[in-house]
């Protein structure tokens, strides 16, 4: 469950330690998402994106006699993942890109929350999701999508644009897609899913001071822009220029996040 790892070997490890301990945000939205899912408990289902395996472990708890399988593509979020399962039995992590899936035709259910705006092919995406799961299966999932963030990254951008920031941005690409529920629909009734439900909820986030602020992105948000700059002293930079333009923003300090639901289903 990271706000999340980017798909494949650019810039795919994160410090999983730190992330476990910031992504309170990412941690209620993924019990939220949970809610909605009826479990019978005897499922098998893959966390698809689980980060340090805080959901991970809440879905275990929710398997009486089914099996959960936390899928990352860092190492560093996988070996926490599997930390946080701990003894937890039926439970299992891999190390895996989800375009690449090494499963074909195996769960009832794939979740994800906070993950799939990293990945910027969505028709490859959803294919490879709907060739893991069993007939009947379902697709529960949610991230960021619409007008997720535009502030911060587009002072991010404006910022990047400037000296002496520029000739390290020279070649940026996004590595972020932020979807609209009728473009997401498309693409999974493309790949084969029915029953397909998909809406952007609000959810600005706002931190009591600064410190927190910039801790929180500089871990999660600003993490791509600030792993463009060799120098820790033009991290610290750039990281300080964003956090002292949130503090002039009403209310201080706020992250405007949009997250995009998905529910599908296999026939």
């Amino acid at each position: 469950m990271t706000d999340g790892a980017p798909a494949g070997g650019r810039d795919k490890e994160w410090n999983a330690s730190a992330y476990h301990i910031l992504s309170e945000p990412q941690f209620a939205w993924g019990l939220r998402v949970l809610e909605r899912v009826q479990l019978a408990g005897d499922e098998l289902v893959l966390d698809a994106g689980c980060g340090s395996g805080r959901v991970t472990a809440a879905i275990a708890s929710r398997l009486e006699h089914g099996v959960v399988v936390g899928c990352d593509l860092s190492e560093n979020m996988a070996r926490s993942a599997v930390k946080s399962l701990g003894n937890a039995p039926r439970s299992a992590v891999v190390c895996a890109e989800l375009l690449t899936l090494p499963f074909r035709g195996v769960f009832d259910l794939i979740f994800s929350t906070a993950t799939f705006h990293w990945i910027r092919d969505h028709d490859r995406l959803f294919t490879a999701l709907r060739a893991a799961l069993r007939s009947r299966g379902r697709l529960e999932a949610q991230c960021g999508g619409g007008p997720n963030l535009a502030t911060i990254h587009g002072r991010a951008d404006a910022l990047a644009a400037t000296e002496p920031f520029r000739r390290h941005f020279a070649a940026w690409e996004e590595p972020w897609l932020f979807a609209s529920p009728e473009e997401t629909t498309s693409r999974l009734e493309q790949a084969g899913f029915a029953a397909i439900d998909c809406w952007l909820e609000h959810a600005p986030t706002t931190f009591p001071d600064g410190e927190q602020f910039g801790a929180f992105i500089e871990s999660v948000v600003m993490r791509p822009y600030l792993a463009r700059l060799p120098d820790p002293t033009l991290r610290r930079e750039f990281l300080d220029t964003i956090v002292a333009r949130a503090a002039a923003d009403d209310p201080a300090f706020t992250l405007d996040y949009w997250r995009l639901n998905i529910s599908a289903a296999t026939m």
